[in-house]
């Protein structure tokens, strides 16, 4: 008996459904067909229609115990996996230098722990010690959030994440869909199979390199490279930090939660199940200043046990614990500040920390960090925070303090040795599962780094594509290292140590004038190589009064063909971040950064002496800023600033121009 729902549940009586049930139950088969669309979904742009290219007509079938999924083929030459910020970095990195990516995110929305599901902050280098943070694309991202997210909605930061990824014409994005086994030749992986219940489609996508992205290794894992987890202890790499917990464990998952103030008292009752907190358990955990709007990190569970498959026990014990920690602040009299706070989100999914790293060719540690990175030849991106461990126990090691965090080592470099796998010759790691220690990780695991580590992966990738080398050939061939740093500066990644040595910038060899200069900095500063200064430092800027429209002037002895010029220019040094801590937005601004140039133009003076205009920029909000135009020959180029988005002075830091 075949029943075709849709045309007979509009008339079928109650007595009749009772019937059909009562028939089912005395043993009749019933088979429950789906009718085909009486119409196709047409995409309506480019961007949807490579979306479109991913739906049922290009699918075939599965295996017989897949009945209801269907397979897609995918090539391309970078898969990445895992869409947190280290993924969605390395996926633009990889596209922007020109290859076919594939971006495949196990969740509805982008940006891993960052993201409004978990909803921590991301950070990094702390940019008020240094001057600097990390450049390239997570500065991109951030200062792109500041300008047009100014209310720093959670979920308009995916959103944002989303529009950057399905923007870039050269990247497959694949939501709600999970990595889930490969297949390999001999020991390099020659496909990866990518499941998505939710459109019920099986992808099946060949890649010249693989990108583990995922933060629990998982890409690496099916593919049978060698993993760490967990504390190693001190006689493993001779680490001061090693034995700070019991060798094995690691850091634990914390669910965050946000509160608002209102203009009344908002009571709070707590669910039965929720914990009994004691004044024993808060001695060493503070509920001031960020946390009653904005917490807390140190709900924390998990380091003792496994963060994976104990997910679900873990979801329960966090929000148990988030609920008797709000019950102790609402309702134990101890905190009268908080009677008009009420909590409005609670994250659903524990923000894990620690689960399993990849092994690389080389394992980063705390020597590294505290030092020896000096001697690192292959140095591609940055980190600076602190070693910052937490108690195996979370929590519920209330006897100890939430965390143990070195902060005196401001900042170091990372090797690309230590971002792909030693065992899988075509795999690449970016994220918190990167080759390293356990005291090391504690440092190179925040957002920010990891995003700055993507981008480095992503753009070794596509020059491996290019060359036509695996990551270990290329970190092989010094000349190759070489490019790849050259090329990373280019797209304004920090790397400590590493000059702008361009063969192809035409600006190194131009000599540099402007209408006048303060602070003791100079106009040639802008082809110093360097784009990081201390924060009042001035050797590698240009810095001018912006109420006197300052301009600066890039000239050559003979003329030069010009097609391109970039300009880096300052956008402060506050910790600028997606975030709700009350402590973060009193030093940040909401908004484009005051001190970047907003409005420019560029004039270039041709070899007949005429001058043209081969730009007008307005409304700048970003830090790198590159101008395109059809190639022309020119004696000079010159910048004429009119305004900075409200910032007294201008500040430039580099000026590069291309044929």
């Amino acid at each position: 008996m075949e029943i075709f729902m849709e045309k007979r549940v509009s008339t079928l009586s109650r007595r009749g459904f009772l019937s059909s049930s009562l028939a089912s139950a005395v043993g009749y088969s019933v088979i429950v067909s789906a009718a085909k669309p009486a119409y196709a979904l047409k995409p309506t742009d480019e961007r949807s229609e490579r979306l479109a290219a991913l739906s049922a007509p290009a699918a075939v079938p599965c295996a017989e115990n897949e009945k209801l999924m269907k397979k897609i083929s995918l090539d391309c030459d970078v898969l990445v996996a895992g869409g947190g910020l280290s993924g969605i970095c390395a996926a633009m990195a990889a596209a922007r230098h020109g290859k076919k990516v594939v971006l495949v995110q196990d969740r509805s929305r982008l940006g891993g722990n960052s993201s409004s599901e978990i909803k921590m902050h991301p950070l990094g280098v702390k940019s008020p010690r240094t001057g600097w943070r990390e450049g390239g694309i997570i500065e991109e991202l951030k200062l792109e959030n500041a300008a047009n997210n100014p209310q720093l909605s959670w979920e308009m930061w995916d959103f944002l994440l989303y529009d950057k990824c399905v923007s870039e014409k050269n990247i497959t994005l694949l939501l709600d869909t999970s990595v889930c086994s490969v297949e390999m030749e001999a020991d390099k992986i020659s496909k990866a199979f990518a499941r998505s219940d939710t459109t019920r489609h099986i992808y099946e996508i060949k890649a010249g390199i693989f990108v583990d992205a995922t933060g629990d290794s998982r890409l690496a894992m099916e593919a049978g490279a060698e993993v760490m987890s967990g504390r190693d202890g001190s006689k493993k790499f001779g680490e001061p930090f090693a034995d700070y917990d019991t060798v094995g464990t690691r850091q634990g998952s914390t669910i965050m939660f946000t509160s608002k103030i209102y203009d009344k008292p908002m009571p709070f009752k707590p669910p039965v199940w929720a914990k009994k907190i004691t004044p024993e358990q808060m001695k060493f955990r503070s509920v001031k200043g960020d946390g009653l709007a904005y917490g807390y990190w140190w709900i924390e569970l998990g380091g003792d046990g496994d963060a994976i498959r104990d997910n679900e026990m873990l979801r329960f014990e966090l929000l148990s614990i988030v609920m008797g920690v709000w019950d102790y602040i609402k309702n134990s009299g101890k905190y009268p500040d908080a009677a008009n706070r009420a909590i409005d989100s609670i994250s659903m999914v524990p923000g894990r920390r620690d689960t399993y790293r990849i092994v690389g060719e080389r394992i980063m540690t705390q020597h590294d960090i505290m030092g020896k990175w000096k001697d690192f030849d292959d140095a591609v991106a940055v980190g600076g925070w602190s070693m910052d461990d937490h108690p195996a126990k979370g929590f519920y090691d209330s006897d100890r303090r939430p965390c143990r965090q070195f902060a005196d080592v401001p900042f170091y470099n990372i090797a690309l040795s230590s971002l792909y796998s030693k065992d899988v010759k075509n795999l690449m790691m970016a994220g918190r599962n990167i080759s390293c220690s356990h005291v090391a990780f504690t440092s190179t695991r925040v957002m920010s780094t990891c995003a700055a580590v993507g981008q480095a992966v992503g753009t070794a990738a596509a020059l491996c594509i290019d060359e036509g080398l695996s990551p270990s050939q290329l970190r092989a061939a010094p000349a190759k290292i070489k490019s790849l740093q050259q090329i990373l500066l280019r797209d304004d990644q920090t790397i400590l140590g590493i000059k702008n040595e361009d063969p192809l910038d035409l600006a190194r060899s131009a000599d540099v004038a402007a209408s006048e200069s303060l602070d003791g900095s100079a106009p040639a500063n802008v082809i110093s190589g360097v784009v990081i200064d201390s924060p009042k430092g001035v050797k590698n800027r240009w810095i001018a009064s912006a109420g006197s429209k300052p301009w600066i002037k890039l000239s050559w002895k003979s003329p030069v063909k010009v097609s391109s010029v970039q300009f880096t220019f300052y956008g402060g040094c506050t910790e600028l971040s997606q975030t709700h801590s009350d402590y973060l937005l009193k030093h940040m601004h909401r908004g484009p950064q005051k001190e970047l140039v907003r409005d420019f133009d560029v004039v270039a003076e041709l070899e007949d002496g005429k001058e043209i205009k081969l730009c007008q920029m307005r409304g700048n909000a970003q830090r790198l800023v590159r101008v395109k135009f059809d190639p022309v020959s020119i004696k000079s180029l010159r910048a004429d600033i009119i305004s900075t988005n409200g910032h007294p002075k201008v500040v430039v830091s580099e000026i590069r121009a291309y044929a």
